[in-house]
């Protein structure tokens, strides 16, 4: 650049209508996505280890109770005071996961604080989706640990989602409820006091109002998409993890949600996934490149696109030919990689390391008639594929 198919709910992804001690029922009695209604749900009421079931010895699980609820009131104490000092919100130590075996995760650090919109850039298969699924709790890591709000995910599941909002690649919902309906049952699901307030911020936020009373499954692609970030949003979390936002939507929509990030990125921690590098660039100030489930890099945009191919490069328009002395008197300086002319008759010079060289380059042709002068930004994109060229899955 010169000058400065609809989504289907998958029972295997976690759905965000999870309270942790309570599960609700959809009218048709069907289990909430991913409730702890579940057989399978080590939080189900029915468990033999659940302080209520009717089974479980009163006086041990009563104390038992006791010291955990303690013991998460500790942790809730040391983390807002560690948030309060500027502590990050998400901590994550040596995450490892594999699939047989395959190893989609590979020991990766990073941290997010409070006021960070974080993306996570990488090719299909990179270990995003993993990853973010290990720092909700959905999915347990093979070794390392992952901390939300000062709070160990793998100690307290239950009062980490609580604290985040997840939008899962395939957020699932009730495709026969309306926008307005299921939203309520998610925000009685999370024991909202003033659900009905809940719901007009959460549908007022992502633009829902106008198809409120629309049954879902009549909906397009980016209406779902956003239904499934409005869930993320009803509890107003203090931790946003959301898996491509803006996959399916209209340029109209994307800017809605970019500007909805922006405006909540302040008070929270965001990580998102993202394939459009140029949304990652707008709209996060740090940018983590995966590849193959290892870090390639994390820093920010600003940086990256310092680093990236082809910054600062000028290319230079002149009235007449360029004398072969002009190029020779720019090539003699080390600062210069290459200086040759286009096919087109414009002259074409690359600093080394993309430095700022449009001062020396100017002086080196101020004998010249000059009629154009430009200088070019680096690109995300060419960064991107220059450091996953190599690894890319």
């Amino acid at each position: 650049m010169e000058t400065r198919s609809e989504s289907v709910p998958d029972p295997e992804e976690p759905g965000a209508v999870i309270d942790g001690d309570r599960a609700l029922t959809a009218p048709d009695g069907e289990p909430a996505p991913d409730s702890p209604d579940s057989p399978d749900s080590p939080d189900s009421p029915d468990s033999p280890d659940s302080p209520d079931s009717p089974d479980s010895p009163d006086s041990e699980e009563e104390t038992d109770q006791v010291a955990l609820d303690e013991d998460i009131t500790e942790e809730v104490e040391i983390g807002a005071a560690r948030r309060a000092a500027g502590e990050p919100l998400i901590e994550v130590r040596g995450l490892v996961k594999h699939y047989g075996e395959i190893r989609a995760v590979d020991s990766i650090d990073f941290e997010v604080r409070r006021g960070d919109v974080l993306a996570f850039l990488g090719p299909n298969g990179a270990g995003k989706t993993t990853a973010m699924k290990m720092i909700t709790g959905f999915l347990e890591p093979d070794s390392g640990s992952a901390r939300v709000c000062g709070l160990d995910v793998a100690g307290h599941p239950i009062e980490i989602r609580r604290r985040i909002g997840y939008l899962p690649e395939n957020a699932p919902s009730y495709g026969d409820m309306s926008v307005t309906a299921f939203l309520d049952f998610v925000a009685e699901a999370r024991g909202l006091e003033d659900r009905a307030v809940a719901v007009e911020r959460a549908m007022k936020r992502t633009g829902l109002e106008s198809v409120s009373g629309q049954v879902i499954d009549t909906l397009s692609k980016g209406y779902k998409r956003r239904v499934g970030l409005a869930q993320a949003l009803i509890h107003d979390p203090e931790v946003l993890i959301l898996d491509e936002p803006t996959d399916g939507l209209d340029p109209n929509q994307k800017e809605l949600v970019h500007q909805l990030i922006a405006n909540l990125a302040a008070t929270k921690s965001i990580l998102i996934s993202t394939h459009i590098l140029d949304e990652a660039e707008r709209i996060c100030n740090r940018v983590v490149i995966l590849s193959q489930g290892r870090i390639l890099v994390d820093s920010t945009p600003a940086v990256l696109i310092e680093r990236a191919p082809g910054h600062n490069v000028v290319v230079i328009t002149f009235d007449g030919s360029v004398p072969e002395r002009v190029l020779g008197r720019l090539r003699q300086h080390p600062w210069c990689e290459s200086a040759a002319m286009l096919e087109d008759g414009r002259l074409e010079i690359h600093p080394r390391a993309g430095e700022n060289r449009l001062a020396e380059i100017l002086s080196a042709v101020e004998d010249q008639p000059v009629r154009d002068v430009k200088v070019r930004e680096g690109r995300l994109e060419d960064l991107f594929r220059e450091v996953t060229k190599g690894v890319a899955a």
